[in-house]
């Protein structure tokens, strides 16, 4: 079963505007099923082919006069010689829609993108499954917590998610693979180990050459049980025998391959008594509890890291509204912290007014949850703008003035 993607109007709207369209993201997450639905009638190639790949190399002239646009080329980060190729045919021939690819590398794909094919190719960025595409529901406005979104949200009708459907799907993750058929239990984990195999085996390596693929598996789990919090380079390199530049090196690779996100401490025009961490958030978390040994929706639910797990969805679910939405997070997006221990989980800057969010798993919110709120009001010159707590209920409840409690349901 094919789940409807809201990245495809953006894929159509750079088709109609670029000769290239690539799509990047991580292994599973749906890059090539998109492009396949959406365009059943173009031909396939993949790059993991040896035989195209060979093709490509052996008769470079030739290559899109046995094989013409338009094309879905899949894995082009293979075979980066392509867009040169590419940029040659599209100048020739000057239409519009001509190649559709993908790739699983975001850093070496933009730099070859940027290099061979300025001004000839869209970029999407594709993470895995929505809560909205779970669920069906057609929203795309990218989150915020103002009446106006909260207005649209409800008028697509979002679905109650009690407490078991909401950790079912935090468990289950959001590859599509796991939704497009039933998968028990045991299946599930034997996808995500054959996932981190194919990861480190293929990914990992192609980026660099790691070298000792047990201490990255190590370093890969610690991360992972480190997800919602401060990123610390000191203290994973102490805790995997590692120096700090193999583990900054470390950090980008799982950047570079999306499976993870740093948030930047909001900067602004605050005094130097915030902190300057990064924090740490995967984009999976299906992927993180398997990493870290929770294998059921009632032990995350329940278990230790069950706080951290909720505010990585959370914060995973608001930055895929706004990359289906075709919009950038990494200015815009940042968090509170100062040496005084106040923390505001999110802060979104929108057309320069600032919108806190903080993120609670309680069914029963608190305004004591958000007084972190009132620092932005006295010590920045920016506006400030409507607040919100995200929590594990049903209701929209009105906290304050300016400052609701939002379902998780409505994200």
């Amino acid at each position: 079963m094919y789940i409807k993607r809201h990245s495809e109007e953006l894929i159509k709207q750079k088709a109609k505007k670029y000769a290239a369209v690539i799509v990047t993201g991580a292994r599973q997450v749906g890059k090539t099923t998109m492009l396949k639905t959406l365009y059943p009638h173009i031909r396939y190639l993949s790059f993991d082919d040896i035989d195209v790949t060979e093709t490509a190399i052996q008769y470079r002239k030739l290559f899109f006069q046995t094989y013409k646009p338009p094309l879905l080329l899949d894995e082009v980060q293979q075979y980066p010689e392509i867009f040169k190729q590419i940029k040659m045919y599209a100048d020739a021939d000057g239409g519009r829609g001509l190649f559709f690819m993908t790739g699983s590398q975001a850093f070496p794909l933009m730099k070859n993108a940027s290099e061979s094919l300025a001004g000839r190719v869209g970029i999407v960025d594709l993470l895995g499954l929505s809560l909205r595409e779970i669920t069906g529901r057609e929203l795309r406005e990218p989150f915020l917590p103002t009446e106006e979104y909260l207005s649209a949200a409800k008028v697509q009708g979002a679905r109650p998610l009690d407490n078991g459907g909401l950790w079912e799907i935090i468990q289950k993750g959001s590859m599509p693979k796991l939704y497009a058929e039933e998968h028990n239990a045991d299946e599930r984990l034997g996808f995500y180990r054959d996932y981190v195999r194919t990861y480190i085996e293929r990914d990992v390596r192609l980026l660099t050459q790691i070298g000792d693929e047990r201490a990255f598996m190590s370093f890969l789990r610690l991360v992972a049980a480190n997800t919602a919090q401060m990123l610390n380079y000191t203290k994973l390199a102490a805790e995997i025998g590692k120096s700090v530049p193999t583990v900054e090196r470390w950090i980008s690779i799982l950047q570079t391959s999306g499976i993870i996100r740093l948030l930047q401490p909001y900067s602004g025009n605050l005094n130097k008594r915030l902190v300057k961490t990064p924090k740490i958030y995967f984009l999976d978390t299906g992927l993180c509890g398997f990493l870290t040994g929770w294998y059921t929706a009632e032990q995350m639910q329940f278990g230790a890291m069950s706080g951290a797990l909720y505010e990585t969805f959370v914060i995973s679910e608001i930055i895929k509204s706004y990359y289906n939405a075709g919009r950038d997070t990494d200015l815009t997006f940042s968090y509170y912290r100062d040496k005084e221990g106040r923390e505001i989980d999110l802060i979104i800057e929108e057309n320069g007014t600032l919108y806190p969010v903080e993120i609670k798993k309680t069914a029963a919110p608190d305004l004591f949850d958000t007084k972190s709120f009132d620092v932005l009001r006295t010590e920045t010159t920016k506006r400030v703008g409507s607040g919100g707590l995200i929590y594990s209920g049903d209701t929209e409840i009105c906290l304050r003035d300016n400052i609701k409690a939002i379902p998780v349901a409505l994200l």
